[in-house]
């Protein structure tokens, strides 16, 4: 039975809240040895921002640290952190949340372990981490104030013990996971992805953002869709502003009630906002006179009902636009899923889907093998192990001109019962 960890094994350290305090932390972590724990807590859906609230660091013989980047902000120091431990390996749990506002404060790492991308490509079942801790350490952690809000100040003594099990456990499950991931043959594959993360490049910001607002199919004409777009930007300005998420200044649902029901006063404008809002103090007038300044928009700056299509379409038009690519899409997801199951890995580790498409998509010459499949997996962004374990096992997929049944919906528990009554045996 996992024990279950309710304190840091080593204690909880003193909030270091100052320049002084973060330099000589950085003076006990180099007096360590091996790699550095570390994880970053941000205020997720309460600040517009992407920022550390928050930084736990761990190294063995180094001690275990607790860090307010807020108030012990001196570039120059975090630099120093960053100097000082180039060489160094760091283990981040989940790192493409992290590593963002690590970079914002001058930490880039060169070396990475990402414990629960590894757990994927392991194939381990659950790759939280209290679920790996639980199954590869025996230790159960505690995680009841994992949504708490890290921005409030002073932070509470129950977050901070918390935070430190995050680091506290994080040394012995790098380990723990690089043994399991040499025993399954697959630990230079995950270092080809870790490698990966370090160099992706940012992800490109997204075309009309807004078009994602929630309650978007109850739209139906192009003046409603100007009026949560202007009402989306100026939200999103004055949330930047504050430093407040967006779904706080008001949630989508007032926004797209406010265009599809066009309120005519400011009384009724401002009653469907705050509502549906936690902030205080809304400049209501200055959302109404946008709102009004948009149904004066003439026809031709109204934003189009859809985007003109970019890239390869969804996958659920293939079958109309591009029978051919269709059926060879279909042989090969199932070609990737036979291969990921005989891995014990989950297929979208094994290759990504989009690289699939694209190696599908293009009829292909008919000399076409396992080069061509090769070109356009690496060019999709795969990495060698990947091209390595699947290249041979799509080249059938490219010639294949009928498309596989689509599988079974799976049954349910009613329609089980059913057929359990109507068989002969009952």
């Amino acid at each position: 039975m996992a024990e279950l960890l309710l304190a840091p094994r080593y204690g909880v350290p003193t909030l270091i809240d100052s320049d002084e305090g973060l330099r000589a932390a950085i003076q006990e972590l180099a007096l360590g040895t091996g790699p550095i724990a570390v994880d970053a807590e941000r205020a997720s859906g309460y600040r517009y921002s992407q920022r550390a609230y928050l930084i736990q660091i761990y190294r063995r013989g180094g001690g275990l640290h607790l860090i307010d980047p807020i108030a012990a902000n001196n570039p120059s120091t975090w630099a120093l952190m960053d100097e000082t431990f180039k060489e160094c390996e760091w283990i981040i749990h989940a790192s493409t949340q992290d590593l963002p506002c690590l970079r914002e404060l001058g930490i880039s790492p060169k070396s990475l372990f990402d414990t629960e991308l590894g757990g994927r490509i392991a194939g381990c079942e659950r790759v939280g981490l209290g679920a790996l801790s639980e199954e590869l350490l025996e230790i159960q952690l505690t995680k009841e104030h994992s949504a708490v809000d890290w921005s409030i100040r002073p932070l509470k003594e129950e977050w901070l013990v918390y935070a430190a099990l995050d680091v506290d456990v994080l040394v012995d499950l790098r380990d723990a996971m690089e043994e399991l991931l040499k025993s399954r043959g697959y630990l230079d594959y995950a270092r080809e992805d870790f490698a990966a993360i370090l160099v992706a490049p940012p992800s490109p910001a997204k075309r009309d953002p807004w078009r994602k607002t929630s309650g978007m199919h109850k739209i139906r004409d192009r003046m409603t869709l100007a009026i949560v777009r202007d009402l989306y930007a100026a939200r999103d300005l004055y949330a930047r502003k504050v430093d407040v998420a967006p779904g706080r200044i008001f949630n989508d649902d007032a926004l797209v009630e406010i265009a599809t029901k066009r309120p005519l006063t400011v009384d009724l404008f401002g009653k469907m906002i705050t509502r549906r809002s936690r902030i205080k103090d809304q400049p209501i007038a200055e959302w109404f006179d946008i709102y009004r300044r948009t149904q004066q928009l003439p026809k031709e700056e109204l934003p189009e009902l859809r985007l003109a299509a970019t890239g390869l379409p969804p996958q659920k038009l293939w079958k109309d636009r591009n029978p051919q690519g269709y059926a060879r899409l279909t042989h090969a997801r199932a070609a990737v899923i036979e291969r990921a199951q005989e891995m014990g890995m989950p297929a979208e580790n094994l290759i990504s889907p989009e690289a699939v498409r694209q190696a599908m998509w293009n009829n292909p010459d008919p000399e076409a093998g396992k080069s061509y499949i090769e070109e356009k997996l690496q060019a999709a962004g795969a990495r060698p192990w990947q091209i390595e374990n699947i290249a041979t096992h799509l080249v059938k997929a490219l010639h294949e001109k009928e498309p596989l049944p689509p599988p079974p919906e799976p049954e349910s528990a009613a329609e089980s019962e059913a057929h359990l009554a109507s068989s002969p045996e009952n």
